[in-house]
């Protein structure tokens, strides 16, 4: 692989899930070459709690001028706004570029499947069960669609220069969150 490949993180502004004024939340997608320099910014909004993401993202990414040159998607886990539940299947069949979850600790999918059943989004449930076990990689956990778990470590050796996460997702959660609150926080 070649170290300035270019890849495509995305992650999701902080909310407030108890406003109930607020019903949609910032995604923000940035592209990389490698772990070095950023290329583009790509954003779009989404439900809090939807349906949604998995469709905006594709078509974030479908729509973009960028698309031609990306070899790999990026997700800071598999939901954005709350419960808005991303299909990684779906984004790398629509898209064509392979998608890896990045997942800083291992989930606890009992808590995670009860709450879903808890607010009625019983059917996104299905979604998660049919994504890979989370595997171990350096500090994180991914989960790789349309790409082998031998490109997935190099993919992150290549683009992980500050951060136990892509670069990609760093700066798009610094983006988001400093868009959002005046000033970027957290971590990614």
């Amino acid at each position: 692989m070649k170290k300035e490949l270019r890849v495509i993180g995305i992650d999701d502004a902080p909310f407030d899930k108890f406003d109930p004024l607020q019903k949609y939340v910032l995604v923000v997608g940035t592209v990389y070459r490698g772990g070095s320099f950023m290329d583009g910014l790509l954003s779009c909004y989404v439900e809090k709690d939807g349906d949604d993401a998995t469709m905006k993202i594709i078509d974030m990414i479908n729509e973009s001028k960028f698309k031609p040159q990306l070899q790999a998607v990026f997700l800071d886990g598999i939901a954005v706004a709350g419960f808005n539940i991303i299909n990684p299947r779906a984004v790398y069949n629509e898209t064509g570029i392979p998608v890896v979850v990045i997942i800083r600790e291992y989930p606890d999918y009992k808590k995670l499947f009860a709450a879903l059943e808890k607010a009625g989004m019983k059917k996104k449930i299905r979604i998660i069960k049919r994504m890979p076990k989370p595997v171990k990689i350096s500090n994180v956990y991914v989960q790789n669609i349309g790409i082998s778990l031998e490109e997935t470590e190099e993919l992150l050796r290549i683009t992980c220069s500050r951060a136990n996460v892509p670069e990609a997702i760093r700066v798009s959660h610094l983006i988001a969150s400093g868009i959002v609150d005046g000033q970027s926080r957290g971590r990614a």
